[in-house]
């Protein structure tokens, strides 16, 4: 039997919402345990990536800050979190990056700021392989069809996040990473500008994102900024977890 995995992530956000306050105690179990799971790995994979590469890369400033580390609590923020479990996309608090230990600054900072999308992603193929090995290969039970619906709500989640950090507007990863396109003299500048704003791009990012919405019209149509790249981002990344767990179907096909 196929799985397929192309869950549109808003309807899978929406069945988060929705199921908490659904009288089904399977359901709402169900969720909590997804929600647990997202907090506790996919914040702090995120954050340990970033801080794990530009580690490596020269940057000393989160391991000797102990932020590299899986606590949740070490990097957890309230206000991200929170948007986090409620709208499939959030923030964790960041780790320190002084890029200035980087041999090459812009691209320093490239490879850091990647190296957070990528471990979602990763983890996000991870659930996926382990969903389609779970429909495939174990027999049918009331546990296995909770277990593949957590992992859904998972994949969903880790996939959002990614591809709305990967959005090249500050202060996402996104912004850092198409900045290894511009000439150094122009990344300096802008590198300065944005750090010293960039508080006030993730405000007028959250009133996109949460306000102009409810706003409706012309205001609403504003947000489009954001969710056309993301739905692009996101189906791209469905493509290529499924391309990379396909593995997984055709033995199933074999067998």
């Amino acid at each position: 039997m196929q799985y397929g995995y192309n869950l549109n992530v808003s309807k899978g956000l929406i069945i988060i919402l929705q199921s908490l306050f659904s009288g089904d105690p399977t359901t709402i179990i169900m969720n909590i345990l997804a929600s647990i799971v997202v907090v506790f790995t996919a914040l702090p994979i995120h954050e340990v990536a970033h801080g794990y590469i530009a580690n490596k890369l020269g940057d000393p400033t989160a391991k000797n800050m102990g932020r590299l580390n899986l606590n949740p609590f070490t990097h957890f923020d309230p206000i991200g979190t929170t948007a986090l479990l409620l709208f499939g996309f959030g923030w964790a608090k960041p780790v320190p990056v002084n890029p200035y230990y980087f041999k090459n600054r812009k691209n320093g900072m490239a490879i850091t700021a990647l190296a957070g999308p990528a471990s979602n992603i990763l983890l996000a193929t991870a659930c996926m392989a382990i969903g389609k090995v779970l429909v495939n290969f174990v027999p049918y039970s009331q546990f296995t069809m909770i277990l593949v619906q957590v992992l859904n709500i998972i994949i969903s989640i880790n996939v959002t996040l990614a591809a709305f950090n990967l959005i090249p507007i500050p202060p996402l990863d996104g912004s850092k990473i198409v900045a290894i396109f511009m000439p150094m003299h122009v990344y300096a500048r802008v590198e300065n500008w944005f750090a010293r704003y960039q508080q006030y791009f993730l405000y007028g990012l959250m009133g996109i994102l949460f306000i102009l919405p409810r706003l409706g019209g012309p205001f609403a149509a504003i947000g489009n900024i954001i969710y056309i790249p993301l739905k692009l981002l996101q189906n791209l990344i469905f493509f290529i977890m499924n391309f990379l767990t396909g593995f997984i179907d055709i033995i199933a096909k074999i067998i």
